[in-house]
Protein backbone atom coordinates (compact mmCIF):
# COMPACT_ATOMS: atom_id res chain seq x y z
CA UNK A 1 0.00 0.00 0.00
CA UNK A 2 1.13 3.53 -0.68
CA UNK A 3 1.67 5.95 2.19
CA UNK A 4 -1.26 8.06 3.30
CA UNK A 5 -0.06 11.64 3.76
CA UNK A 6 -2.14 14.04 5.83
CA UNK A 7 -1.86 17.78 5.15
CA UNK A 8 -3.81 20.69 6.58
CA UNK A 9 -3.79 23.58 8.98
CA UNK A 10 -2.21 23.33 12.41
CA UNK A 11 -4.84 21.92 14.80
CA UNK A 12 -6.78 20.27 11.96
CA UNK A 13 -6.26 16.87 13.59
CA UNK A 14 -3.53 15.40 11.38
CA UNK A 15 -1.65 13.74 14.24
CA UNK A 16 -4.73 12.57 16.14
CA UNK A 17 -6.55 11.27 13.07
CA UNK A 18 -3.29 9.85 11.70
CA UNK A 19 -2.65 7.67 14.73
CA UNK A 20 -6.23 6.38 14.70
CA UNK A 21 -6.09 5.70 10.97
CA UNK A 22 -2.78 3.83 11.28
CA UNK A 23 -4.21 1.69 14.09
CA UNK A 24 -7.34 0.97 12.08
CA UNK A 25 -5.35 -0.09 9.01
CA UNK A 26 -2.60 -1.85 10.98
CA UNK A 27 0.16 0.20 9.35
CA UNK A 28 2.92 2.53 10.55
CA UNK A 29 2.62 6.14 11.66
CA UNK A 30 5.07 9.03 11.33
CA UNK A 31 4.64 12.60 12.57
CA UNK A 32 7.04 14.87 10.70
CA UNK A 33 6.91 17.52 13.44
CA UNK A 34 8.34 14.97 15.88
CA UNK A 35 10.90 13.90 13.29
CA UNK A 36 12.07 17.52 12.93
CA UNK A 37 12.41 17.87 16.71
CA UNK A 38 14.42 14.66 16.93
CA UNK A 39 16.72 15.66 14.07
CA UNK A 40 17.23 19.21 15.36
CA UNK A 41 17.19 18.32 19.07
CA UNK A 42 14.98 21.34 19.71
CA UNK A 43 11.30 22.15 19.89
CA UNK A 44 9.69 23.50 16.73
CA UNK A 45 9.14 26.89 18.32
CA UNK A 46 12.81 27.09 19.34
CA UNK A 47 13.88 26.48 15.74
CA UNK A 48 11.56 29.26 14.54
CA UNK A 49 12.63 31.68 17.29
CA UNK A 50 16.37 31.01 17.01
CA UNK A 51 16.84 30.39 13.27
CA UNK A 52 13.82 32.01 11.60
CA UNK A 53 10.94 30.72 9.52
CA UNK A 54 12.94 29.99 6.36
CA UNK A 55 15.42 27.83 8.28
CA UNK A 56 12.50 26.04 9.93
CA UNK A 57 10.87 25.38 6.54
CA UNK A 58 14.19 24.04 5.27
CA UNK A 59 14.50 21.75 8.32
CA UNK A 60 10.95 20.54 7.67
CA UNK A 61 11.78 19.86 4.02
CA UNK A 62 14.97 18.01 4.95
CA UNK A 63 13.14 15.85 7.47
CA UNK A 64 10.55 14.91 4.85
CA UNK A 65 13.20 14.21 2.23
CA UNK A 66 14.89 11.86 4.71
CA UNK A 67 11.76 9.68 5.02
CA UNK A 68 12.08 6.16 3.70
CA UNK A 69 8.84 4.37 4.42
CA UNK A 70 5.84 2.66 2.89
CA UNK A 71 2.57 1.45 4.33
CA UNK A 72 2.68 4.44 6.68
CA UNK A 73 0.33 7.23 7.64
CA UNK A 74 2.39 10.43 7.59
CA UNK A 75 1.11 13.46 9.50
CA UNK A 76 2.92 16.50 8.15
CA UNK A 77 3.38 19.89 9.72
CA UNK A 78 0.95 22.50 8.46
CA UNK A 79 3.72 24.30 6.59
CA UNK A 80 5.06 21.30 4.63
CA UNK A 81 3.25 22.63 1.55
CA UNK A 82 5.68 25.57 1.35
CA UNK A 83 8.48 23.34 0.04
CA UNK A 84 7.68 21.80 -3.35
CA UNK A 85 10.51 19.25 -3.07
CA UNK A 86 9.00 17.89 0.13
CA UNK A 87 5.54 17.60 -1.36
CA UNK A 88 6.89 15.92 -4.51
CA UNK A 89 8.64 13.34 -2.33
CA UNK A 90 5.44 12.69 -0.35
CA UNK A 91 3.30 12.40 -3.49
CA UNK A 92 5.78 10.04 -5.19
CA UNK A 93 4.85 7.16 -2.86
CA UNK A 94 1.67 8.37 -1.27
CA UNK A 95 -1.84 9.64 -1.59
CA UNK A 96 -2.12 13.15 -0.13
CA UNK A 97 -5.22 13.87 1.94
CA UNK A 98 -6.18 17.41 2.93
CA UNK A 99 -7.97 17.43 6.29
CA UNK A 100 -10.18 20.43 5.71
CA UNK A 101 -11.36 22.27 8.81
CA UNK A 102 -13.21 25.61 8.55
CA UNK A 103 -11.34 28.73 9.63
CA UNK A 104 -13.62 29.37 12.61
CA UNK A 105 -12.90 25.92 14.04
CA UNK A 106 -9.15 26.28 13.44
CA UNK A 107 -9.24 29.60 15.31
CA UNK A 108 -10.96 27.91 18.26
CA UNK A 109 -8.47 25.04 18.35
CA UNK A 110 -5.31 27.05 17.71
CA UNK A 111 -5.02 29.24 20.80
CA UNK A 112 -1.27 28.75 21.27
CA UNK A 113 0.01 30.00 17.90
CA UNK A 114 3.01 31.77 19.46
CA UNK A 115 4.26 28.68 21.31
CA UNK A 116 3.06 25.74 19.22
CA UNK A 117 5.71 25.92 16.53
CA UNK A 118 3.55 27.36 13.76
CA UNK A 119 5.54 28.88 10.90
CA UNK A 120 3.96 32.32 10.96
CA UNK A 121 5.41 35.71 10.19
CA UNK A 122 5.37 38.28 12.98
CA UNK A 123 1.89 39.74 13.30
CA UNK A 124 0.21 37.11 11.13
CA UNK A 125 -3.18 35.96 12.37
CA UNK A 126 -4.64 32.48 12.08
CA UNK A 127 -6.89 33.86 9.33
CA UNK A 128 -3.84 35.17 7.41
CA UNK A 129 -2.12 31.79 7.67
CA UNK A 130 -5.29 30.00 6.59
CA UNK A 131 -5.77 32.22 3.52
CA UNK A 132 -2.13 31.79 2.47
CA UNK A 133 -2.08 28.01 2.86
CA UNK A 134 -5.54 26.98 1.66
CA UNK A 135 -4.70 27.19 -2.07
CA UNK A 136 -1.56 25.10 -1.50
CA UNK A 137 -3.48 22.42 0.42
CA UNK A 138 -6.00 22.24 -2.42
CA UNK A 139 -3.25 22.09 -5.04
CA UNK A 140 -1.39 19.17 -3.46
CA UNK A 141 -4.40 17.16 -2.26
CA UNK A 142 -5.41 13.99 -4.06
CA UNK A 143 -8.37 13.71 -1.68
CA UNK A 144 -10.06 16.31 0.53
CA UNK A 145 -11.88 15.18 3.66
CA UNK A 146 -13.94 17.48 5.84
CA UNK A 147 -12.56 16.82 9.33
CA UNK A 148 -15.24 18.85 11.14
CA UNK A 149 -17.78 18.59 12.71
CA UNK A 150 -17.52 15.38 14.63
CA UNK A 151 -14.97 13.40 16.53
CA UNK A 152 -11.57 12.22 15.32
CA UNK A 153 -13.15 8.78 14.89
CA UNK A 154 -15.75 10.34 12.57
CA UNK A 155 -12.95 11.90 10.53
CA UNK A 156 -11.24 8.49 10.29
CA UNK A 157 -14.51 7.00 8.99
CA UNK A 158 -14.77 9.73 6.34
CA UNK A 159 -11.13 9.20 5.44
CA UNK A 160 -11.51 5.42 5.11
CA UNK A 161 -14.51 5.89 2.86
CA UNK A 162 -12.63 8.39 0.66
CA UNK A 163 -9.56 6.12 0.46
CA UNK A 164 -11.75 3.18 -0.59
CA UNK A 165 -13.46 5.26 -3.29
CA UNK A 166 -10.04 6.45 -4.47
CA UNK A 167 -8.77 2.87 -4.64
CA UNK A 168 -5.94 3.47 -2.17
CA UNK A 169 -7.29 0.84 0.21
CA UNK A 170 -9.64 -2.02 -0.34
CA UNK A 171 -12.38 -3.26 1.93
CA UNK A 172 -10.06 -6.00 3.18
CA UNK A 173 -8.05 -3.36 5.08
CA UNK A 174 -11.02 -2.21 7.14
Amino acid sequence: MRNIVLIGMPASGKSTVGVLLAKTLGIGFCDTDLLIQQRERRLLQQIIDEDGIEAFLDAERDAILSLDCSDTVIATGGSAVFRAEAMQKLKANGVVVFLDVPLGEVQKRLQNIKTRGVAAKKGESVADIYQERLPLYRTYADITVCAHPGTPEDAVGELLSALQKNGTIDTLHV
